[in-house]
């Protein structure tokens, strides 16, 4: 069964491109073999992922970025059975939203930053879905 799994988080340190570099790559070194697909969104200290992948696998890989100490402040957004894979071409794709249109940014919030923990699930998939149609997400699968 199919699962499509959103949260946000803080970074508890400093985070520089370097660091979200290496995320991205042991991201996209191991997702294959785990059948996970989805899409990192940062700004600042704040992160909201989109994880898809079968219930046991996503679950799993969840407690253990909630259990991870460079992460605090964790929150589920969202969490839905799927028949369909909305980032299936992405082993795990990069969106910086410091360089997008912040129109786009206000459209799903109060203001034009990121801040999931200030808007719904819904919203904030919105968005994901919005960036997807409008080709803001970068680094497609390696």
């Amino acid at each position: 069964m199919l699962v499509r799994l959103l949260y946000a988080s803080r970074s508890a340190d400093v985070m520089t491109s370097d660091v979200i570099d290496a995320i991205l790559a042991t991201s996209r070194k191991t997702n294959p073999a785990l059948g996970i697909t989805g899409l990192l969104c940062h700004s600042g200290d704040i992160f909201m992922q989109v994880l898809e992948g079968g219930r046991d696998t996503v679950n799993a890989l969840y407690r253990r970025i909630c259990a991870d100490t460079r992460h605090k402040n964790v929150i589920l957004l969202k969490y839905e059975e799927i028949t369909e894979r909305h980032f299936a071409g992405w082993t795990m794709g990069q969106v910086n939203l410091e360089r997008v249109n912040p129109s786009i940014l206000l459209k799903y919030s109060e203001r034009a930053v990121l801040d999931p923990y200030a808007v719904s699930g819904d919203a904030a998939m919105a968005l994901l879905d919005e960036l997807l149609a409008t080709a803001s997400i970068i680094s497609r699968s390696n």
